[in-house]
């Protein structure tokens, strides 16, 4: 476990009280579906944590995903989280219309699978240990943490090429 890792959860356990915990993400694809990457930042007590990555074959809504996953799957505490990202699906999907996708079995409106289930069911079980706020900004409008997330993103998708 990394210095990192453990402070986020020392300093929800040693308060006696849930820790406030920021997370900024971002996701990017080059093509879509292409190479994709993601990257956040989480911010907690005073600290900050950068993470990145990426996969080969992917599209951009699952690399908005992916970001905060990753993110919230370093917490080892119960925290109160608020989540800022410019991914209007992500945070619509997380505040309007997950819980009627569980209702009609994992089906969307128009009466077809919900794409990226396993992320949308990972994302759930995260965001359920914690009090989650979901915060939209718009993307590339002069937010330093979201342009961040941003190059993070970007850098995670010339990794990956860079691999094959």
């Amino acid at each position: 476990m990394s210095a990192k890792r453990e402070a986020i959860g020392t300093a929800a356990s040693s308060a006696g009280t849930t820790s406030m915990v920021e997370i900024f993400c971002d996701g990017a694809c080059s093509g879509n579906p292409g190479p994709g990457g993601y990257g956040a930042i989480l911010r907690y007590s005073g600290h900050e944590k950068e993470i990145r990555g990426g996969e080969g074959h992917t599209t951009n809504n699952r690399m908005e995903l992916t970001a905060v996953i990753e993110a919230l799957r370093l917490l080892t505490r119960p925290c109160n989280v608020t989540v800022v990202t410019d991914s209007q699906y992500l945070v619509k999907g997380m505040t309007e219309w997950i819980r009627g996708w569980q209702r009609k079995g994992w089906q969307n409106s128009k009466k077809e699978p919900v794409l990226n289930r396993d992320l949308w069911e990972e994302l759930l079980k995260l965001s359920g240990q914690h009090t989650v706020t979901w915060k939209w900004i718009r993307g590339h409008n002069g937010h330093a943490e979201n342009e961040r997330c941003d190059e993070l993103a970007r850098q995670g998708i010339t990794e990956i090429k860079n691999k094959g």
